[in-house]
């Protein structure tokens, strides 16, 4: 009987299997082997793409007339810093006493890449038997699980199909529109720049896309035109209490689609703001002794407590409104839905002012410690077969003291009894693997972590609780109250229960979650019980006093710069971007990139000062460079910039993935687009409106 060899993708992963399999000894030799076991690892790829001087040597020289570089064979070398386990591991895949493959690698895309590139390079024998472990946690019962429940590995060649396309894709396009690009318009960006320095112009299939959405959303910034406007807010009293309500122009009123309004509840000009709450019997200096006490920046807000000034000429009669609906409504908020790599990206950038590639790199140290599942998903959600076992997670959680007495609670509650029923469990959002979650294991290496990779674990282990309590419950209260024919709105809201809120706050947060204001779309009153006691004893018909009107002044805000972790976000959805509503249902569920490449992107295009990042803030813009980089491809290769084009082609890597189209026809496609715009290219002299381009841009840059 021949041995079983074990191949992952990093030593530390091998480490892990070993144990499983009882395999000791001294990995110096770059492999564990027992008796009927050999485990060995690969250091990331050890094998890449061959440039194309490798094909012929005059093509080292950039030049148009050798693009475009359409090779009908790809060539494939071996890394020079790894080039000595590549042989270790060579010769174990073809030693005669190893008779079956175990391959182990990362369960994705990426992880199935770096092995296929081995298994050709070392022309390990189509005769060996091949199977594919999967694995979702690096727990000793998820390996047992993966090697017993091991797969031919044919069954994964439209997955290697997929990420082999994938690198030729982005090799032929990087070098192909990076060459034409560059050669013709290198020298007009060195000339512009005037640093006598001349660089490649680079561009790729991701990062050009990410690129145009940072520079389009500066420039959407700089080219916004602030728009003041006018509201009028009203004190109502009733009871002893005060409430504050907001005018609308609903149907009936004065000003109902009033060219004089920005939307309906708002006044373009001060002066017509003034002239409803005349309409309404106050005066002109009562309205303005009300908005400065409404305003906290004044001085007089904080001491003056005198009545509003009255004008001589006005009764003491109290001006009265009439309710003319009191609407209550119980509302609930659900936990929300588990961590998949880019939502936990997002939370750590606002959290802890960490990159992306940071965040990466600390989920992978917790999952590689058996701490919490495989990182790079996309989904959100748990497996059926996950959920039926999940008790034993939320046992393990026991022995974090964290959230020790919130695991025995649901735990004693039986609370984890029916999520295969809920919107937390859907097979169909699964691709690859499930949402983020705690492994329940592991609890011996938290003390060796740094301090943010407690915090971040901290974090998933608390969404991840959150989905076995209820939802947060709230009685919300809307009111509105009539002065003649001019509506005010009013909305109050209070928590009736905690729900899942109870245990969202991670131990270190300054604000419970209970306490943060909720994003509701409409402006609400957060307010006590007793306040609200008295505001649900109106009734329609009932009077209350209109005691004072102030007019609050706002602006429209300009869109908001991306940080590192809406970036993520952004690329994760870029399909929604898509105007086209078919093309935009066919790939709603495709973004720019993948999980696993995304953060690594974003870190490229700072390295190379395309774009800058504010490591204190995490906020994301153009650097001069990448503006005049934007411009280029923008008038020769547009849809680079565009995430239809990615996205489509991220649609069209699934579909291979799926077996639904050929490589050759992929490749088929891929070949002619690059042919296309490269001859487009060649042929557009457009470098006089360039350079003004370049002028517009440089504008905002200088020192």
């Amino acid at each position: 009987m021949g041995k079983h060899l074990f191949i992952a993708e990093k030593p530390s992963v091998a480490k892990e299997f070993a144990k499983v399999l009882g395999v000791n000894g001294n990995a110096g030799n770059g492999y564990l082997e027992s008796k009927d076991y050999v485990v060995t690892w690969c250091v990331g790829h050890l094998v890449t793409m061959s440039y194309p001087d490798a094909y012929d040597p005059a093509l080292k020289k950039w030049s148009l007339q050798t693009i475009p570089f359409l090779p009908e064979q790809f060539l494939y070398e071996l890394i020079p810093d790894v080039k000595k386990q590549f042989d270790i591991v060579a010769g174990l895949l073809n030693r005669e006493d190893v008779t079956c493959i175990y391959v182990c690698t990362d369960s994705g895309r990426e992880g199935e890449y770096i092995y296929r590139l081995v298994d050709q390079m070392a022309h390990v024998p189509a005769s060996k038997e091949k199977k594919r472990v999967w694995i979702d946690s690096q727990t000793e019962e998820e390996i047992e699980r993966g090697i017993k429940e091991a797969k031919n590995l044919k069954e994964y060649d439209n997955l290697s199909d997929a990420a082999y396309l994938r690198a030729k894709e982005d090799y032929l396009m990087g070098i192909n529109f990076s060459r034409v690009l560059s050669l013709k318009y290198g020298r007009n960006v060195m000339n512009f720049l005037n640093n006598g320095k001349w660089s490649a112009i680079s561009v790729g299939r991701v990062m050009t896309c990410v690129l145009g959405m940072v520079v389009r959303r500066e420039r959407e910034i700089r080219n916004f035109v602030k728009t003041p406007f006018y509201r009028v807010l009203g004190t109502f009293s009733y009871e002893g209490q005060q409430f504050d309500g907001e005018w609308k122009a609903i149907e009936g009123s004065a000003y109902f689609q009033s060219p004089l309004l920005y939307k309906e509840n708002g006044f373009k000009e001060y002066k017509d703001a003034i002239a409803l709450c005349e309409s309404l019997d106050f005066t002109k200096e009562e309205v303005e002794k009300g908005t400065d006490t409404d305003k906290t920046k004044t001085d007089t807000a904080k001491t003056d407590t005198t009545e509003p000034v009255q004008d001589q000429n006005q009764t003491d009669v109290p001006r009265m409104a009439v309710i003319q609906k009191v609407e209550k409504k119980q509302e609930k908020k659900n936990p929300p839905l588990l961590f998949n790599l880019a939502e936990l990206q997002n939370t750590c950038s606002k959290l802890f002012k960490i990159s992306p590639d940071e965040t990466l790199k600390i989920i992978q140290e917790l999952y590689e410690k058996k701490l919490v599942t495989y990182p790079r998903t996309d989904a959100r959600v748990l497996s059926t077969a996950v959920s039926k076992e999940i008790h034993k997670n939320i046992t393990g959680l026991r022995n974090y003291p964290v959230v020790k007495e919130i695991a025995e609670h649901i735990l004693e509650q039986k609370s984890y009894q029916g999520i295969a029923k809920t919107r937390y469990v859907n097979d169909k959002q699964i691709t690859d693997h499930y949402a983020i979650i705690p492994t329940g294991q592991g609890f011996g290496a938290i003390a060796g972590l740094n301090l943010t990779a407690q915090r971040i674990y901290e974090v998933i282990v608390r969404r991840f609780l959150c989905i076995f309590y209820p939802p947060a419950e709230y009685l919300k209260l809307a009111i509105i109250a009539k002065r003649k024919e001019e509506a005010f709105f009013a909305n109050f809201k209070v928590m009736t229960a905690q729900g899942y809120l109870a245990i969202a706050s991670a131990s270190f947060s300054r604000t419970k979650a209970a306490d943060k204001k909720d994003n509701d779309t409409e402006e609400t009153q957060n307010t006590d019980s007793t306040v609200l006691s008295v505001m649900q004893n109106l009734k329609k018909g009932m009077e209350v006093e209109l005691s004072m009107l102030a007019i609050k002044e706002g602006e429209t805000s300009p869109p908001k710069r991306y940080n590192s972790g809406s970036m993520i976000l952004a690329m994760e959805n870029a399909g929604q971007l898509i105007e086209d509503e078919e093309l935009r249902s066919q790939i709603k569920s495709n973004g720019i990139g993948t999980s696993a490449t995304r953060a690594e992107i974003l870190s490229k295009l700072v390295k190379i000062r395309y774009l800058k990042l504010n490591k204190k803030t995490q906020i994301i813009t153009p650097e001069l460079l990448g503006e005049m980089v934007y411009d280029v491809v923008n008038s020769s290769i547009r849809s680079l910039l565009n995430p239809e084009l990615t996205a489509s082609w991220e649609l069209g890597l699934t579909q291979v993935a799926d077996g639904k189209i050929t490589s050759d026809e992929y490749m088929e496609k891929l070949n002619g687009f690059i042919t296309r715009r490269v001859d487009y290219v060649k042929h557009t002299n457009n470098q006089y409106l360039l350079k003004q381009m370049f002028e517009q841009a440089a504008v905002y840059y200088k020192k």
